[in-house]
């Protein structure tokens, strides 16, 4: 099941939130989507890739993953970006939608694709609340203030675990520096042979 959303702050966000598998029982008192309380304990807030390279929460890998997880008792949330912002608002999107997921879960991942990989690993950096955070084909850098490769030091720092997954043919990403970094520090990376697109 799928509820529409409407993310807090001073963007336009708009998101679609998954709810986990369920056998039916009790769906009703116990409250699910939007309105009532969630079913599942946890959520992954799922990232899209550029908005304006028709990135948008209904990216086919952004599915994948919620498909995955919602059959796996893991609600996950998608989101679109508010206007673009160069980067900057697009994190401070992610970030209220990590903060409205906070207020609702017990247990909140983020995960993100390209550029909302990116955007989930420069989000994640000051939140040592999450459970986790992932990254698929992320790209080194969105702008001067978003650096994947000095949010991976941030996210070793806080205790966050962090996985980094890329297409080694990517060549659409720029993807090797964070690779190399999260290899130095530890964090887990995993290639798949792939472009940057994974079909």
């Amino acid at each position: 099941m799928s509820d529409t959303v409407l993310i807090p702050g001073g963007r336009d966000v708009r998101a679609t939130l998954d709810s986990a598998a369920s056998d039916g029982a009790g769906a009703e008192s116990e409250g699910e989507g939007s309105g009532g309380a969630p079913r599942a304990d946890a959520v992954v807030v799922a990232c899209p890739p550029h908005p304006q390279q028709r990135g948008h929460r209904g990216d086919e890998r952004l599915v994948a993953v919620s498909d995955a997880l919602t059959e796996r008792g893991v609600d996950c949330l998608r989101f679109d970006y508010g206007d673009w912002d160069e980067g900057y608002g697009e994190t401070t999107d992610a970030d209220a939608a990590v903060e409205w997921a906070r207020e609702r879960y017990d247990r909140v991942g983020l995960f993100g694709f390209s550029f909302g990989g990116t955007v989930a690993l420069v989000a994640a950096a000051s939140r040592p609340d999450l459970a986790a955070v992932c990254a698929l084909a992320p790209t080194a850098r969105l702008n001067p203030d978003a650096d994947a490769v000095a949010a991976l030091d941030d996210l070793v720092a806080l205790g966050v675990p962090t996985r980094v997954i890329y297409g080694t043919r990517d060549s659409t990403a720029e993807w090797s520096p964070v690779v190399e970094r999260a290899g130095e520090l530890g964090v887990e990376t995993v290639p798949f042979e792939s472009d940057h697109f994974f079909v």
